[in-house]
């Protein structure tokens, strides 16, 4: 049986750790099972504890102090020692076969978009470990009142998305925080990018920075793949039920699950008769 992972991609601070608990959350509530595996050697544990956890086998401030690294060169060694210890990983993840793992991911994108650091830990979870894998890259909705800046994160999502080779979701993260400010309307033409909404910015750009700014969201939308997903995380939105149901669909959970038992109170006898 193939097991199902998610990676949770995407700047630092766009809410990937909180998109992570709110995922755990809502397949708690609906009755399956999920954990987090944590991959960077950075980040504290909030709402749920890490199943598994890259600090118990190397730690960024660690490496700092012994190596007298900053914190960028220190997270590519932590993820270089990942790679040359992979059998660690193996072995924490064991027998989860039929929950979620979702893999919390560092926020410094250089490892998925300028060293190849992720997508050789993705390589091996598909053929070592046989997973169907996913991933979210999560973009904050503040981006949005800057239009050049959205475009430029959807850029990188559209970087992730060539360099991972994965079915890939994208999403608009902390949405609550920009409903008041733009219509539904406006907003649909960021979660299926627009570039005609940067021609409402032209004038506060120098001319030369305008056209370069052109060209990368018309990049975007020739590219004709970077759409986004809203995600509130209140609680009384489903947008996270939502957004687990596209997961659902892309790594073919449902089909992956073991048959159950019909409930047929009769038994067919054996035709020994004839």
């Amino acid at each position: 049986m193939s097991r199902v992972g998610v990676l949770a991609l995407g700047p630092a601070g766009v809410g990937k750790s909180t998109f992570c608990n709110a995922i755990i959350s809502h397949m708690q509530s609906i009755g399956r099972r999920a954990h987090i595996v944590n991959l960077d050697p950075a980040a504290e544990a909030t709402e749920y504890e890490f199943t598994i956890d890259i600090r118990d086998l190397i730690s960024l401030q660690d490496v700092m102090e012994e190596m007298d690294l900053g914190p960028n060169g220190g997270l590519v060694y932590c993820f270089e020692f990942l790679l040359n210890n992979l059998d660690w990983l193996d072995e924490e993840i064991g027998d989860y076969n039929d929950e979620y793992l979702i893999f919390d991911c560092p926020g410094q994108i250089e490892l998925y978009t300028h060293i190849p650091v992720l997508p050789t830990i993705v390589r091996h979870l598909q053929q070592s470990l046989n997973f169907n894998l996913c991933a979210t890259y999560l973009l904050e909705a503040p981006f949005i009142i800057d239009t050049s800046k959205f475009f430029s994160g959807a850029l990188s999502a559209m970087s992730a998305m060539i360099l991972l080779e994965l079915p890939h979701i994208n999403i608009l993260s902390k949405i609550d925080l920009v409903k008041d400010e733009f219509s539904r309307k406006q907003l649909k033409r960021f979660l299926n990018p627009d570039p005609l909404v940067l021609a409402q910015q032209d004038d506060d750009y120098n001319p030369k920075f305008a056209r370069l700014n052109k060209l990368i969201a018309n990049l975007v939308d020739d590219f004709g793949m970077v759409q986004f997903l809203p995600l509130d995380c209140r609680k009384e939105s489903d947008s996270v039920a939502t957004i687990l149901s596209y997961i659902d669909d892309v790594t073919q959970w449902s089909e992956s699950q073991e048959p159950k038992e019909p409930k047929d109170e009769f038994e067919i006898e054996d035709d020994n008769d004839n």
